[in-house]
């Protein structure tokens, strides 16, 4: 395995990473902050407050983006197991 395969396995991984993870927790960072802006502004300070909305975001973003996400990380697998004599030259 040379240098340059171990780099673009990896730039492959950390894509993949970022596309299966990403809308997940972007949705959790901008309900995060919407909450925390709401809880600023009335001065409201209660846990639930924060973890109930984006719980349900989180959930509804998981079963909107399913389809996307198995797609992404079955195509990455594929790409994984095709490339195996590659890795062992």
């Amino acid at each position: 395995m040379t240098i340059e395969l171990l780099n673009q396995v990896s730039r492959q991984t950390f894509e993949t990473i970022l596309l299966v993870g990403g809308p997940v927790l972007l949705v959790s960072l901008v309900i995060g902050v919407l909450i925390s802006l709401f809880q600023a502004i009335t001065q409201l300070q209660e846990m639930t407050i924060t973890f109930v909305p984006k719980i349900i975001a989180v959930f509804v973003t998981l079963l909107l983006m399913l389809p996307f996400m198995a797609k992404v990380m079955m195509g990455f697998t594929k790409n994984i197991f095709e490339s195996i004599p590659l890795y062992v030259r």
